[in-house]
């Protein structure tokens, strides 16, 4: 099987021409919206419908949307509104894809020089790492690019 090359990326502290930019620049086919919530007014030019737009429009870049892939609300607030420990968050989110049995659902989903989107600026504590790493620890056939 040939590798698949999976990009990462967030949003937060990225101008649009600069968020745009990497991802055309990348060889970015489709953005894997991995976001529990992608229609918050805080998400500015990521907000879903716009975001569908501006990357089909300025990159003909495709989008799809695929909660699975995110935590759930009650692991995500524990970590965020109550400033939890990220190794208990990394725990907890590692544990649900695997009940999720996200590997089998998304062998299908998940293509070569797709991108998966998230808010944080950097992937060290981010789940789109989490979600790739392991991906790619299940199929053994992905190669990771965290593009900034």
């Amino acid at each position: 099987m040939s590798k698949i090359r999976l990009f990462t990326i967030g949003f937060t502290k990225k101008s649009a021409e600069k968020f745009f930019t990497i991802l055309s620049e990348a060889g970015v086919k489709r953005i894997v919206d991995i976001r529990l919530n992608n229609s918050s007014q805080l998400a500015g030019f990521a907000k879903r419908d716009d975001l569908r737009y501006f990357l089909r429009t300025i990159c003909s870049i495709d989008y799809t949307h695929i909660p699975e892939l995110a935590p759930s609300k009650e692991i995500l607030d524990e970590y965020k509104k109550n400033k939890g420990d990220w190794s208990v968050y990394e725990e907890q989110f590692l544990e649900l894809m695997a009940e999720r049995n996200i590997e089998d659902k998304m062998s299908s989903e998940i293509v070569h020089k797709d991108c998966l989107l998230c808010s944080e600026n950097e992937p060290l504590q981010c789940h789109r790492r989490l979600v790739a790493e392991y991906l790619n620890d299940k199929w053994g056939n992905i190669e990771i690019r965290h593009i900034q």
